[in-house]
């Protein structure tokens, strides 16, 4: 084999591999949040702000698998990744590793332009938010390229053992239960894995959907904590929890 045709195959193996959080170091989601929020005094101290987020709290404190289910507004998210960022913050773990279904709501992510990292910066935001609200921008974008945290979809999930991580799940409706079954048993040593989602919110066709089916079955389980919180948990504008509630009862009839 020629040098050339060596140099050659050597960088078509190169082109083979992808490192999803730390591809393009120049570039970043959170780059306007850094620039705005640099300064910024961010928030240290979570409290819940109603009797099922306050229960939700203490069940990811003391369950290694929490699911938190209920309608949009309720916190679930922001909770779960805030208990991340202070378990992290006190030294309980080593990573956080956040991640959510390549599942978009009826619009579709593959004609976005950029890469991998670029096309799913978007769907990811809300993630990014409660991540530099809870910790700062500036320090988020450091965990972020040094590995510490890492946010990816979930089928960067599979063939993975998570020890000493806090595994916040999210938008689990748009799992399947054969992913879900595959998620919960990622689970390590010395870790924490919080699922969200609300079942009545799926994108998904109908009976695909299996985050309603997981909690079912894990209810049995001693070990394993199920929330579930409802419109008096939303702390949104109150209309989101009045719009709901008339929506849901249309879906029912």
């Amino acid at each position: 084999m020629t040098k050339k045709s060596r140099k050659s195959r050597n960088n078509s193996a190169k082109d083979n591999i992808h490192h999803f959080a730390q591809k393009d170091t120049s570039w970043h989601p959170l780059d306007s949040e850094i620039d705005g929020r640099r300064d910024q005094k961010y928030r240290k101290n979570i409290k819940p702000r109603s009797e099922g987020q306050k229960e939700l709290l203490d069940a990811i404190k003391n369950y290694s698998l929490t699911m938190a289910i209920g309608p949009a507004g309720t916190g679930k998210t922001y909770l779960a990744i805030s208990s991340a960022a202070k378990a992290l913050e006190e030294g309980r773990i080593e990573r956080i590793v956040l991640s959510r279904p390549a599942m978009e709501a009826g619009e579709s992510l593959g004609y976005l332009p950029g890469d991998m990292q670029e096309k799913m910066a978007p769907y990811l935001r809300p993630l990014y938010d409660a991540l530099g609200d809870r910790m700062g921008g500036k320090r988020v974008r450091q965990l972020i390229e040094d590995g510490t945290i890492e946010i990816a979809p979930i089928g960067f999930m599979r063939g993975r053992t998570l020890n000493n991580s806090f595994v916040v799940i999210d938008e689990a409706q748009n799992c399947t239960y054969g992913q879900l079954k595959m998620i919960v048993s990622r689970l390590g040593w010395h870790s924490t894995m919080v699922i969200t989602g609300d079942p009545d919110q799926s994108d998904l066709l109908d009976g695909l959907s299996g985050l309603a089916e997981i909690a079912k079955r894990l209810s049995v389980l001693k070990n394993v904590a199920i929330c579930k919180l409802d419109q008096t948990d939303i702390v949104r504008h109150p209309l989101v929890s009045e719009m709901l509630g008339v929506l849901s009862d249309q879906a029912s009839a």
